[in-house]
């Protein structure tokens, strides 16, 4: 039969049970603004019954460990919703940077260069004498082609360089993840939770899923294998590096990132990495593609006219433009032109008066020459903007709803696993209280157990 020495023992492992309660709500409270910080609660179960021939007498209470609370789901879902956050931030990011190169629609943009560099035909067609303004226009719209070729390169290896760069974080953050994973297998050994070791390596998880898409699996023995594609970037407490290749890619080299001491290229799938990756292999290469299209058309153009007219002294067979520099980066001027503004065929004939070749020039502007014929001189640059411009709206508005996912996903998951100081609270008022009474039972039972030891058996 249960004697009073049982109740102290329920006494003391209530006490433990709602000390070691009010310590988790205490470490709940003073982690409520940690980032990557998960809730925990102790598990509190009714010790075995005590069975006696008089019936199932309870033992009191115990902890059965402290469970962290998280929802699996939704931090799945938050990280793939991360991932594509961040591309379209740096897509936006990049896009926008282009935009600015462009700089239209201004006076001082490409589009508006290009109609007062034919409008200066126009009135070399009227004054004759105006062929040092002509080659002022050029000069001007030559050095802005100059520039936006020069930026898109710097843009592209800046790019590169970032590239370069976050396959550097990543392999930082693969060791890390892996030397948690030894420390909370190291930790569970003996079948307990180490919950504040998990919640760091869920945070760099989460850092990670900006990055590339990823997905991890968790091992029985408390460690995860964090995969990139089809290959594991952390298993247990193993770890793949990642290293970069410089490679040749159409007329200029970039860098890709492949797993270490291999040739195989890594498909990130997505997170900024794969934002870069477009950026500098399609994105920035297409504009400059076009770019250079439109220089060397406006130079074919009209060195085919020019060469067809007569200059001011009777030189004919001149171009007005260097043919042998024909992209945006390196158009120039022919130096004879450039050198004696005397040689600009204005003149079809060379007879006085007669400027129809410098007339012919300005209406280049209107004729279809670009798109298979399609598209003039400037509506061809009117598309390369339009097409930028709608691109950088398309980025800013995914930008914008992944950032709403974003943060809908993360309230609804800190409402799951996140610190409430009002609830934390009201816990530790239970749990003091529950705490209270348990030695209010230890007092109540010593008090009985003198009576007995003092009081019993006493012959006066």
């Amino acid at each position: 039969m249960p004697g009073l020495f049982l109740g102290l023992e329920m006494g003391k492992r209530a006490l433990l049970t709602q000390q070691l309660a009010l310590t988790t709500s205490g470490h709940n409270i003073a982690n409520a603004a940690t980032p990557g910080f998960s809730r925990q609660r102790v598990q509190i179960t009714q010790t075995n019954p005590l069975t006696t021939t008089e019936g199932s007498i309870g033992t009191g209470v115990a902890s059965s460990g402290i469970r962290q609370i998280r929802d699996l789901f939704l931090s799945t879902q938050l990280r793939a919703d991360n991932g594509k956050l961040a591309k379209w931030q740096t897509s936006h990011k990049a896009l926008s940077q282009i935009e600015l190169f462009f700089n239209e629609p201004t006076d001082k943009g490409l589009n508006q260069l290009i109609t007062d560099f034919f409008n200066s035909w126009e009135n070399l067609a009227t004054n004759p004498n105006a062929r040092v303004t002509v080659l002022e226009k050029a000069k001007v719209l030559v050095n802005a082609f100059h520039e936006q070729a020069n930026q898109l390169a710097d843009l592209r290896e800046s790019v590169d360089a970032d590239l370069n760069g976050r396959v550097g974080e990543i392999n930082q953050l693969a060791v890390q993840i892996a030397s948690l994973n030894r420390q909370i297998s190291t930790a569970e050994l003996g079948g307990d939770k180490a919950n504040d070791l998990r919640d760091k390596r869920d945070l760099l998880v989460d850092t990670l899923s900006s990055y590339a898409n990823v997905r991890t699996i968790d091992r029985p023995n408390g460690t995860a294998a964090v995969m990139i594609g089809s290959m594991s970037l952390v298993d247990g407490v193993d770890y793949l590096q990642i290293e970069t290749k410089v490679v040749q890619r159409g007329s200029s080299t970039a860098t890709v990132a492949v797993w270490q001491n291999t040739n195989f290229e890594i498909d990130f799938a997505g997170g900024e990495i794969q934002a870069l990756q477009q950026m500098r292999d399609s994105t920035i290469p297409d504009m400059q593609k076009n770019l250079d299209l439109l220089a060397s058309t406006i130079m074919s153009q009209i060195n085919a006219v020019h060469a067809a007219g007569t200059g001011a002294q009777g030189s004919t067979g001149v171009n007005f433009f260097d043919p042998y520099r024909v992209t945006a980066g390196t158009m120039a001027i022919n130096i004879d032109v450039e050198t004696d503004p005397n040689l600009i065929a204005a003149s079809l004939t060379g007879e006085p008066g007669d400027t129809r070749n410098a007339q012919a020039i300005s209406e280049l502007r209107y004729q279809r020459v670009l798109q298979s014929g399609t598209a003039t001189i400037n509506e061809f640059y009117a598309s390369m903007v339009g097409t930028l411009g709608i691109r950088t709206q398309e980025a800013e508005t995914l930008k914008d709803n992944y950032n709403l996912l974003v943060t809908q996903l993360d309230n609804a998951r800190q409402a799951v696993q996140g610190v409430s100081i009002d609830e934390e609270v009201t816990n530790m008022i239970k749990y003091q209280r529950a705490y209270e009474a348990a030695a209010r039972v230890i007092t109540f039972v010593d008090s009985a157990l003198e009576t007995v030891i003092s009081g019993m058996g006493v012959t006066r």
